[in-house]
């Protein structure tokens, strides 16, 4: 456990190295390591925006960092650092009143595809039918993706994590989602018909489903095939049963884990170093070594997100995480 010198709630997290960090959460709060945790420090709260809620931040390095605001409208927002987090810049602003932004995504390494890792999106809750979703491509900034996904009625997506997309290149994405109309994983359209302007594919998930409370949470990729997505029902997080699930063929199949994790599980990640997939909650944290079949105890910990070897939680929660012993 770390002492993060906060009581904010934590929902983002995302490391740049196994030294180099940054966390965020309520009330504004943006959080950095360069020592590997010994130390967080916070930074300066970008302008107007105490009371915003920072469910997502993205890294590339000590001194550049995004961090993303989930809330009704223009509570939605995204800020933009180069400087080690003295000077926050105004990137993007939800100006739909019923929009509400819930996970920012690059691309975190080579899938084969066109991108690289300053390759994007911003995706949020449905407006007039379909997830509003911005894309980033190198040299052209932010834009309006027309070729979003379609919800159905109920559906959403969740912002518990800052991970229910996953990205493999330019508009090429996975989104998981939740509510009553879900759960779906939703391939964009150039990422499941090989480059043709065509709408989203849609897989259903065999997760926790029927409730609002209840879907996919997060997912994450190890390769271009081999992928995890985790959820359950927050409401009900010692509720084992449609927790987690697996896929080989990139996402157009999926199989729930045969031993699923103890509970009710909002954040997961591959660690390559670890060989292991680790997925956190609000009961605890657990480990897979056979790709999301089965899983077995970590810790008993309040968990929302994971970026390893970092996880965070409520009132300012950090922990690191040695690696996981079979």
């Amino acid at each position: 456990m770390q002492d993060a010198h906060t009581t904010a709630g934590l929902r983002g997290i995302h490391a740049v190295s196994e030294r180099v960090a940054w966390a965020s959460g309520t009330g504004g709060t943006v959080l950095r390591t360069v020592d590997g945790g010994s130390h967080w420090t916070a930074c300066a709260v970008p302008p107007r925006a105490e009371t915003l809620d920072f469910r997502g931040v993205w890294a590339w390095s000590e001194l550049e960092a995004e961090v993303l605001a989930s809330g009704p409208g223009e509570a939605s927002r995204l800020y933009r650092t180069v400087d080690g987090c003295r000077i926050w810049v105004e990137e993007l602003r939800n100006e739909d009143k019923d929009g509400f932004w819930d996970v920012l995504a690059y691309e975190t390494r080579d899938f084969g595809l066109l991108g690289d890792t300053r390759t994007g999106v911003v995706i949020g809750d449905p407006v007039k039918g379909c997830f509003e979703t911005k894309a980033m491509v190198l040299g052209h900034g932010w834009f309006i993706d027309e070729a979003s996904c379609t919800a159905r009625e109920g559906e959403s997506a969740f912002a518990a994590s800052n991970t229910s997309a996953f990205v493999f290149g330019s508009r090429r994405y996975i989104l998981v989602t939740g509510g009553k109309g879900g759960p779906r994983a939703l391939r964009s359209g150039l990422l499941a018909h090989r480059g043709a302007e065509m709408g989203c594919a849609a897989s259903m998930l065999p997760l926790a489903s029927g409730e609002e409370s209840a879907g996919a949470f997060s997912v994450w990729f190890r390769d271009a095939k081999l992928g995890v997505v985790v959820g359950g029902d927050y409401k009900k997080p010692g509720e084992r049963e449609g927790t987690a699930a697996w896929t080989a063929d990139g996402g157009v199949h999926w199989t729930a884990s045969q031993r699923p994790p103890r509970g009710y599980r909002s954040g997961v990640q591959w660690d390559e170093a670890a060989k292991a997939w680790i997925a956190v909650g609000t009961n605890g944290a657990d480990a897979s070594y056979d790709d999301g079949k089965t899983w077995k105890a970590l810790d008993d910990g309040n968990w929302n997100a994971i970026s390893w070897p970092f996880a965070v939680g409520p009132e300012g929660r950090i922990g690191k995480m040695s690696t996981p012993v079979r």
